[in-house]
């Protein structure tokens, strides 16, 4: 287990925070000791990932930034690579690049673009992935897949990171999981999101025992690499309160789950400052997991255990 990977934080943010322009929130989410600024890449009322993230960093000096993650299917993996190299060559090595193979089936739907079954989606990712950081590398890129054929190409501009910067994966399944513990440097470990939509099953499938088996498939794929991996956590539900079992009975009522299994749930951060803060040490422990990323409404809450954790 890679228990001694240092704690750190990041936001999700699809839109400012209320009353502050997008750069004053940036700066705000570096100044509470937050690592990372995120936004997602989907279709509804949010911000466009690559310029939000592009006027985030240039707003900010330390603050580093990425996508949770960016959706294969939107994007050609060329075209990815440029603007991901320069938007790390420009903010000085501040970008983490996540990609993954799509899930939502309303954003593929209200847009047009082909909904392919997972397994054709995954095998585009896992070439699109390939492409990506073969163009970050020094010398022309020859690649003949059966979704993208890349001819003589060199990737330019190159980034500031040597060999690009940290890629994310994250998964719920199998599969992708065991291409992120090859490949990528960060691995989320999600519910599976096969169904395309959030539901009961996405939240049994976040469960402890569940995610004791995912941590294994990663483990497993990864060999050697595992103790170099950083493993990351999407929080769904985080907050501080000093009534968690009562909060967690009010969700576990909504998916059919008791309120001890909710807790138990790395998704869901939950407590007293200090009741986290414990929490989260024995996650740790436990599975590995030293990078946790909350959502927009969250920011302010947790700041207290960003402060009290990040970089122990």
């Amino acid at each position: 287990m890679p228990h001694d990977h240092r704690f750190r934080f990041g936001i999700q943010l699809s839109q400012p925070f209320a009353g502050s322009t997008w750069s004053e929130t940036a700066r705000q989410v570096e100044a509470l000791g937050y690592s990372t600024l995120f936004v997602p890449d989907h279709f509804g009322d949010q911000l466009a990932p690559i310029t939000a993230l592009a006027v985030a960093a240039e707003a900010t000096t330390t603050l580093r930034v990425g996508a949770l993650v960016f959706d294969n299917d939107y994007r050609h993996p060329v075209t990815l690579a440029t603007e991901t190299a320069t938007l790390d060559l420009l903010s000085g090595g501040r970008v983490e690049l996540g990609l993954g193979a799509g899930w939502m089936r309303t954003d593929y739907e209200q847009s047009g673009i082909a909904y392919d079954p997972p397994g054709v989606r995954v095998d585009r990712f896992a070439e699109a992935l390939e492409v990506v950081t073969r163009l970050f590398a020094d010398g022309p890129v020859d690649f003949a897949g059966e979704h993208y054929t890349i001819t003589g190409l060199e990737g330019l501009p190159k980034p500031h990171t040597p060999g690009g910067p940290p890629v994310i994966v994250g998964g719920g399944g199998k599969r992708v999981l065991s291409i992120a513990a090859r490949h990528a440097d960060i691995v989320g470990i999600n519910p599976n999101l096969a169904s395309g939509a959030i539901g009961a099953e996405v939240v049994a499938d976040a469960m402890a025992d569940r995610v004791d088996e995912k941590v294994g498939w990663v483990r497993d794929a990864a060999g050697d690499r595992f103790d170099d991996l950083e493993l990351n956590v999407l929080s769904f539900l985080s907050t501080v309160t000093d009534d968690p079992a009562g909060l967690a009975a009010g969700v576990a009522e909504m998916f059919g789950a008791s309120a001890e299994e909710v807790l138990a749930t790395p998704s869901v951060v939950v407590g007293t400052v200090a009741g986290i803060c414990d929490t989260l040490i024995e996650r740790r422990n436990r599975w590995g997991f030293s990078y946790y990323v909350f959502q927009a409404d969250s920011a302010l809450t947790m700041a207290p255990v960003v402060a009290a954790l990040a970089g122990t």
